[in-house]
């Protein structure tokens, strides 16, 4: 059972990006996708709301992410969320163990 956690940053003034930006130029989310039980961790640039930015955060499962949540990496992340005043909105799905269904892999370009 994966766990994916739909994170989108909201702020003013290009703070969101500037915030991913710096999540990557530091090396915190380099860190993070190196942390045990990590599957993705990647930012995204909306076209439509240019003041938000979406991270997918994936996890192979809830102890993985407790020990995420637990370690000193929340703290950076929190610090820098707070210096570019974020606001978030979160989303969390788990992973479907049966995959894709058949009947929608037709849709799908591989």
């Amino acid at each position: 059972m994966g766990i994916v956690v739909n994170i989108y940053y909201t702020g003013t003034d290009g703070n969101a990006r500037k915030f991913a930006e710096e999540m990557e130029s530091s090396k915190i989310a380099a860190a993070i996708r190196e942390e045990e039980g990590n599957l993705r961790y990647d930012y995204y640039f909306s076209i439509k709301e240019p003041e938000t930015v979406l991270l997918i955060d994936c996890w192979k499962d809830q102890q993985a992410l407790d020990k995420h949540h637990a370690s000193p990496m929340m703290e950076k992340i929190a610090e820098l969320r707070i210096k570019y005043d974020l606001h978030m909105k979160v989303e969390r799905y788990v992973s479907d163990e049966a995959g894709i269904p058949e009947a929608d892999n037709r849709f799908i370009k591989k």
